[in-house]
């Protein structure tokens, strides 16, 4: 078997292991992995749209950088 497979195989294991404790536990616990979860999802979430905000400051940084050398070179190109 190559590295793939005996990942995926590790990986679809443990998922199964997972599944099994988490219908075991009790409605607490479960309450408590759903918590976490939603927790985690929030969260990448904010992270998401932080670096999409960050991304469009960038970009309209980029873009004000670029409309002012552009007015120099016509400023420049008008003078000629």
């Amino acid at each position: 078997m190559g590295n793939k497979t005996t990942g995926l195989l590790a990986l679809l294991g443990l998922g199964a292991l997972a599944y099994w404790k988490y219908k075991k536990s009790t409605p607490e616990q479960q309450q408590a992995v759903k918590d976490k979860i939603n927790n985690a999802k929030d969260n990448l979430n904010k992270w998401g749209n932080d670096l999409k905000d960050k991304a469009n400051e960038v970009a309209s940084q980029a873009q004000s950088k670029f409309d002012d050398a552009r007015s120099k070179v016509e400023d420049t190109a008008s003078k000629i």
